[in-house]
């Protein structure tokens, strides 16, 4: 299996994936994962299909996530990365459906209205 590259979307963040077998090696813009996010929660998001699919350290990842915050970045690592594990083995599909991890989630800010200082919030009502 040569590289292969896969894109993945969540909020406004998108992840460029690229994936070759290997040692696993999980580099996100040039720095080791544990690097450029920080926490173990969003580690855990962007790692999930690998976990779900016992294929941890047989790949080498590379990946480049533009765009959103940490936790829109790693949801996008993790629909790329999905998307690149459902084309590499054709058995782990009906695992990642299970987990839903192929589907986007398209749930993106709520627009601000106008006469309102935000989406939902209201100013405040004076009666005199």
């Amino acid at each position: 299996m040569e590289q292969k590259n896969f894109i993945g979307r969540r909020k406004t963040s998108t992840a460029r994936l690229y994936i070759k077998p290997g040692s696993g090696e999980f580099i996100v813009n040039k720095r080791p994962l544990e690097d450029y996010i920080a926490t173990k929660a969003h580690q855990n998001v962007a790692t999930l299909p690998l976990e779900v699919t016992e294929s941890e350290d047989q790949f080498d990842i590379k990946v480049t996530v533009r765009g959103g915050g940490i936790t829109g970045q790693s949801g996008a690592i993790q629909h790329a990365l999905a998307r690149a594990l459902d084309d590499h083995n054709e058995e782990w599909h009906d695992v990642l459906k299970a987990h839903d991890l192929l589907t986007r989630d398209d749930r993106m800010v709520e627009r601000k209205k106008y006469g309102q200082p935000g989406a939902r919030k209201k100013f405040q009502f004076s009666k005199r």
